[in-house]
């Protein structure tokens, strides 16, 4: 019995749907065949009055010009003359005699009619100026004749072009009118279909929107993040029962797809993270120890235990219990503690001065960002030139994040290695070592939008900006990436 009153309501519906369908259709069918008719009527007027201005609009504005300076050429046997200016004439006589096919009001009939009879008398005067008998006698049949027969064909084309057009905008006037009558019609017609529509399908939609609503709610969760997987929707139709069953179905199968995802990011991101850490030590120890070799081959003993204490101090800051990110604070340190090693090797020859407020100290910041920074300034600017360097370490608050930069008035590079560099860290290339880890290891933790800008003028000096998130260092979710 069940299944007997579903069938009868699909059966009702299709047959509500096919008198729909029927009341809908036939009074719209009438109007648009009504409205079909009157507008072609009206297009087919409008359309040969809008063709005779386009032929008409084809006669030349400088009709009466051309011909007047052709018969002048003509009667003072110019060397300039092409003869006399028949074709022209002609095709005036031949564009009205065309016109006059296709025109019903009586003054454009006039106007074009008298523009194929003074063209015909053009033509006889043109044939007059032949028989002069000297200069002086052409040049009076040109004035008296050919002058005024050509501005009275122009001014009589002008008139007809006016008419026209007048006859147009006049007839467009009526096309809106009727329009405003039709519309208003449908309009009309309109509000009882709105109505009749309203009733046969009020209690059809009940069935559909009612689960469909749920499903597009259903929808809105997973947008906002809800991958959880629900009791699917009840729903009488059967199309609506089966898409939210499988629709729950491919949420619980996406849910753990996500997670399973996100463990696997989370794995690749550390280890990605440790192998750039390896990357990162060995290489400033590298440079170090040979830094304190020197020292020691040069005899400087207490420079040298100066130096083994500041490389003490900084390693004991750079193991920092395991972490990868760490304090401004501590980030201080280190690059004091770097600085100090190399002011000891180079002496007078460099200078630094670090300045990050104490407002920033408890910000978070990836352990070793400024380290590589420094040491690009001081091998690739300082060392490279005769004069003193100075490196200037500097953070500022942005807002939401945190600007630290690295100058130095070194010897800086042209723009081609700028633009090497520049390419290298985004692609990856093996040039610019340090500040290519250093960029990598920041757009892992936090994202493509940070990382380092790097400018410099050759001669001038270099400036590194690292860009970082204001994230506090007791949010742990970005320390153990």
């Amino acid at each position: 019995m069940r299944v007997n009153t579903a069938f009868m309501k699909k059966s009702t519906t299709s047959n509500m749907l096919r008198r729909l369908i029927a009341v809908t259709l036939v009074p719209m069918s009438i109007v648009v065949a009504v409205l079909i008719g009157v507008l072609c009527w009206y297009s087919i007027q409008y359309r040969t009055i809008l063709q005779n201005v386009t032929s008409a609009s084809a006669f030349s504005q400088n009709f009466k010009n051309d011909v007047d300076l052709k018969m002048f050429y003509y009667v003072s046997d110019s060397a300039y003359s092409e003869g006399k200016p028949v074709d022209e004439v002609e095709r005036a006589r031949e564009l009205a005699d065309t016109l006059l096919l296709h025109t019903t009001q009586k003054k454009s009939i006039e106007a074009i009619e008298s523009v194929r009879d003074l063209c015909v008398t053009l033509e006889l005067r043109m044939d007059e100026i032949d028989g002069a008998g000297s200069y002086d006698e052409g040049m009076t049949q040109l004035e008296n004749n050919i002058y005024i027969l050509t501005e009275l064909i122009q001014s009589y084309m002008y008139d007809y072009l006016y008419y026209e057009s007048a006859h147009l905008s006049q007839l467009q006037n009526e096309i809106t009118e009727q329009l405003q009558y039709v519309i208003l019609g449908i309009f009309g017609l309109f509000v009882v279909l709105i109505v009749t529509i309203a009733v046969y399908t009020s209690h059809l939609t009940e069935q559909i929107n009612s689960p469909l609503t749920k499903l597009t709610n259903r929808v809105k969760d997973i947008q906002r993040g809800d991958f959880e997987q629900h009791i699917p929707v009840e729903a009488t139709a059967v199309e609506i029962q089966t898409l939210s069953d499988g629709f729950e179905e491919m949420v619980g199968q996406l849910n753990s797809l996500i997670q399973e995802n996100k463990k696997a990011e989370r794995r690749k991101r550390h280890a990605e993270l440790e192998l750039l850490q390896a990357q990162i030590n060995p290489h400033f120890l590298y440079n170090t120890l040979d830094t304190i070799i020197w020292l020691i081959e040069a005899d400087k003993k207490q420079d040298s235990i100066e130096m083994v204490s500041a490389l003490s101090d900084f390693f004991r800051f750079c193991l920092s219990r395991g972490k990868d990110v760490i304090t401004l604070e501590e980030e201080q340190k280190h690059v004091l503690s770097y600085l100090s090693i190399q002011k000891t090797r180079y002496q007078d020859r460099m200078d630094y001065d670090v300045s990050i407020p104490e407002s920033l100290y408890g910000y978070s910041i990836p352990k070793l960002t400024l380290q590589p920074l420094v040491e690009n300034s001081i091998y690739h600017g300082i060392k490279l030139q005769r004069e003193k360097g100075v490196i200037k370490v500097n953070a500022v608050d942005l807002g939401d994040i945190i600007e630290l930069t690295v100058k130095d008035n070194g010897a800086g590079m042209s723009e081609e290695r700028l633009a090497e560099l520049r390419n290298a860290l985004e692609n990856g290339e093996k040039i610019g070592f340090g500040l290519r880890t250093v960029h990598q290891r920041m757009q892992l933790l936090y994202g493509d939008e940070y990382g380092l800008k790097i400018s410099s003028s050759e001669g001038v000096g270099t400036t590194i900006t690292a860009v970082i998130p204001k994230v506090e260092s007791s949010e742990k979710g970005i320390i153990n990436v």
